[in-house]
C-alpha cells in the first residue's frame, strides 16, 4: 500500500515548503522510484532537513564509549573530553573552549535503565516513541535478559566496520507497538524497497558472512523472543525476518556525530590575526595526529537510521547532492551540488569519494554487492568500453608489467 505524498514530507523541517521544492515519481520496475525538482535548486542550496523514523547507535561503537543519545544520537562528550579520549592525552586542552556546542548541564537519564539523553526533549520524544517497549529497567546490566541477548549475538556477527545495527529493527517494532496508529507507521515503514527472496538472502550473507543462515536464525529467535507482537506477526516469520534484516541493510542509511568534528569547523570560521590563524591551524593538524596514532580511523558516534523522503534519492557516480549532519545530530541535511534544474532527477551517490574515483568495474562491484543494481549513470554509460577490471586489478597489471617477478599487495 503506497503512502500518500504527504506522508513522504511528514518527517522534514517545513514540509509544506520542502513538498514545493521536490516530488518523488515513479519511474519504472527497476529503478523504482526518484526524487525530481520541482523548481530550479541552487548550488550550495539545502533542498530539505529531515528526521529520520527510527534511528540506532551501532552497538560496537556504543561499547567502546562514544556516548551519544540514545535518542538523536548526539555526541554527549564535550570537544574537550573527546580529544582526550580519542588521543589518549587525558591532560589536553582545547583552545577556544566556548566554541563546544555540548551542554552537560543539559543531559538526562532514563530513570528506570540510566540510558543517557543530550536534552528533556530526547528523553520524552524516545519515551513517547518506542523506549517504553524497550526500556531494561534494573536489568541493564543483566546478560540473560532477552534484549541484551540480543545485542549480544548481533556483536558476534557483525564486527566493526559496521554498517547496521538489529537495534534499528527493533526500534521498528518499539515503535508500532507503542503507537495508537500502528497502521499509519506500518504504512511508512512499507515504503521502503522491497527484494526478492533471493536478493534478501545476498543482503544476509553480505552482512553476516558464510553461516548467515544459521545466523539469520539464530537473531530471528531472540529477536522474537524479545519483541513478538500479534500486530506484527509477519516480521517475526522467517521470510518476514528475513525482508526486515534486509530493508535496514539497504536502507540505513550512516549517521556520523562529532563534538569535536564541530568544534574543529567553528574554529575554522573565527577571524583571527595570521599568527594565531597559524598557531591554531597547527595545533589542531598535531591533534589529528595524535587522534590516528591513537585511534585510528574510528573519530565519531556512529549509527544509521531510516529516512524517508532521502530514501527515495537514487544513486550516481556524479551525484548532484550530498548528505551531511552538521548539526551533531541525527538531522538529515540534503544539500546541493551543483545547479538542478526543474524536472531533474536529484540523486546522491551509495560511494565515498574514493570509491567514486575508482574504475566503472569496481563501483559496480561494490554498488551490486551492497546494493543489489547496476548503475547506469552518465558516467558509467561514457566508460561503458572499459576493461573489466577492479581498480586493484589495473594496478596489479601494471605493477606486473614494470618487474615481472614482483606480484601487488592488493
Amino acid at each position: 500500500m503506497a503512502a500518500p505524498q504527504d506522508d513522504m514530507f511528514s518527517l522534514c523541517v517545513e514540509p509544506g515548503k520542502v513538498s514545493n521544492i521536490v516530488e518523488v515519481r515513479f519511474i519504472d520496475n527497476i529503478k523504482g522510484k526518484g526524487l525530481f525538482a520541482k523548481r530550479d535548486i541552487r548550488k550550495g542550496d539545502t533542498i530539505f532537513i529531515e528526521r529520520p523514523l527510527v534511528s540506532s547507535q551501532f552497538l560496537w561503537n556504543a561499547l567502546y564509549k562514544y556516548k551519544a543519545c540514545e535518542y538523536c544520537l548526539k555526541s554527549l562528550e564535550t570537544a574537550e573530553e573527546n580529544a582526550r579520549r580519542l588521543s589518549g592525552l587525558p591532560g589536553l586542552s582545547l583552545p577556544h573552549p566556548e566554541l563546544c556546542r555540548v551542554r552537560p548541564e543539559l543531559h538526562q537519564v532514563c530513570l528506570q535503565c540510566q540510558v543517557k539523553y543530550c536534552s528533556a526533549e530526547c528523553r520524552q520524544a524516545a519515551q513517547e516513541q518506542y523506549h517504553k517497549v524497550l526500556c531494561l529497567g534494573p536489568s541493564q546490566d543483566d546478560p540473560d535478559h532477552p534484549i541484551n541477548k540480543l545485542q549480544d549475538a548481533w556483536r558476534s556477527v557483525h564486527y566493526p566496520p559496521e554498517t547496521s545495527s538489529i537495534m534499528l529493527m527493533a526500534k521498528m517494532v518499539a515503535v508500532v507497538k507503542q503507537a495508537q496508529e500502528k497502521g499509519r507507521w506500518q504504512r511508512l515503514f512499507s515504503q521502503f524497497c522491497s527484494r526478492s527472496a533471493n536478493e534478501e538472502e545476498e543482503i544476509a550473507h553480505k552482512l553476516l558472512g558464510e553461516e548467515f543462515q544459521g545466523q539469520l536464525a539464530l537473531l530471528r529467535s531472540l529477536f522474537t523472543s524479545a519483541l513478538y507482537d500479534d500486530h506484527l506477526n509477519r516480521w517475526f516469520t522467517p521470510e518476514g525476518f528475513r525482508s526486515l534484516f534486509s530493508l535496514v541493510g539497504t536502507n540505513g542509511q550512516g549517521i556520523g556525530t562529532s563534538s569535536l568534528s564541530q568544534w574543529v569547523h567553528a574554529c575554522d570560521a573565527l577571524q583571527l590575526p595570521v599568527q594565531q590563524r597559524e598557531q591554531l591551524d597547527a595545533f589542531i593538524d598535531q591533534l589529528y595526529k595524535d587522534i590516528e596514532k591513537e585511534t585510528g580511523d574510528f573519530l565519531n558516534c556512529e549509527g544509521s537510521g531510516l529516512f524517508l523522503l532521502q530514501s527515495s534519492c537514487n544513486h550516481s557516480c556524479i551525484p548532484n547532492s550530498e548528505v551531511t549532519f552538521p548539526d551533531n545530530n541525527f538531522l538529515l541535511h540534503l544539500n546541493a551540488l551543483s545547479d538542478i534544474s526543474v524536472g531533474e532527477e536529484i540523486c546522491i551517490s551509495y560511494l565515498d569519494c574514493c570509491q567514486r574515483e575508482r574504475s566503472r568495474h569496481s563501483r559496480h562491484k561494490t554498488l551490486r554487492e551492497n546494493y543489489l543494481f547496476v548503475c547506469s549513470c552518465a558516467k558509467c554509460v561514457s566508460q561503458t568500453d572499459e576493461p573489466d577490471v577492479t581498480s586493484d586489478e589495473d594496478e596489479e597489471g601494471e605493477a606486473e608489467g614494470e618487474t615481472e617477478d614482483e606480484m601487488t599487495d592488493v
